[in-house]
């Protein structure tokens, strides 16, 4: 074959099968870095994400990939890692009893107290995904505090996911994401057609929202104190000693009458002396 034929030879297809040393490798390393625990249930689910790794470095097998991530050159893929292992399944106003508790019972209270003293109102969605959290955050919220400007209040949303966290700022979804909205909350998000098919959340929400990356288990270099923390469908990949670390954390950040939504397939790691159960999923914190 000439130089020129093999050049345009097909490359082989990389070798994306996962050894049992291989898997307690990665798993082992993304506790490490980001406390999330990946169970032997799935493996399937991590080889086909590990492929496109795989393929995008050009490497010939996640054997490869495992020998690389174990030098010094790799220290920038280390996020690229903890990007493709992450899931990030959300929707607009998802187990809406958070939102309706929040438009209804917390943010008018909030308001009436804070605005005679012209104070701040801060809220943090801790596991932002790629934005509907968050937006629909601020959908509620400008509801209640309408025009006014007495108030300085302000949504973080954090994520560690940084390609995720790009698509949540640019606030564009596909339009059938807002058509499948109940018609009681759809008028909330506001939204503006941009090109065929898709929306984006309209400015004033979109001013509402800081976008930054955070990973769970490192330092945090906010100090507080917020209203309201979100923090769904986050424990649920956390071992009982990462869940109550991060707890105590939260609960330090979080105002006396503050309150804290997990997802709704989670609990406490323990009773907490500083929480109390409001509502479905829905924790208060004691003055």
């Amino acid at each position: 074959m000439s130089k020129s034929n093999a050049m345009l030879a097909p490359q082989a297809p990389a070798d994306v099968s996962l050894t049992r040393d291989d898997m307690s490798f990665i798993a082992k390393l993304v506790y490490e870095q980001a406390g999330i625990v990946i169970r032997e249930h799935k493996e399937a689910m991590t080889r086909g994400r590990l492929a496109r790794r795989v393929k995008a470095l050009g490497l010939g097998s996640v054997s490869e990939y495992c020998a690389y991530l174990k030098t010094p050159q790799a220290a920038d893929e280390i996020p690229e890692l903890i990007n493709a292992v992450t899931t990030n399944h959300t929707s607009f106003f998802r187990e809406r009893h958070h939102f309706d508790h929040l438009r209804k019972d917390v943010l008018p209270k909030l308001v009436q107290e804070r605005s005679a003293r012209r104070g701040r109102i801060r809220i943090w969605c801790s596991a932002s995904s790629s934005g509907e959290e968050p937006y629909s955050i601020a959908a509620v919220s400008r509801d209640v505090l309408g025009a006014r400007s007495d108030i300085d209040f302000r949504i973080l949303a954090t994520d560690i996911d940084t390609d995720i966290l790009a698509k949540a700022e640019t606030a564009l979804y596909p339009v059938d994401q807002f058509e499948r909205l109940p018609s009681d909350i759809k008028p909330l998000l506001k939204i503006e057609a941009h090109g065929r098919g898709e929306a984006r959340i309209s400015d004033d929400l979109r001013r509402m929202i800081a976008f930054k990356r955070l990973n769970l288990i490192e330092r945090w270099p906010m100090t507080g104190p917020f209203d309201v923390i979100f923090c769904r469908n986050v424990f649920i990949y956390f071992d009982t000693q990462t869940k109550a670390s991060i707890l105590d954390r939260f609960v330090a950040l979080l105002s006396p009458g503050g309150f804290l939504y997990l997802g709704h397939s989670e609990s406490l790691p323990q009773p907490h002396p500083q929480l109390r159960l409001i509502g479905r999923t829905i924790y208060e914190r004691l003055p």
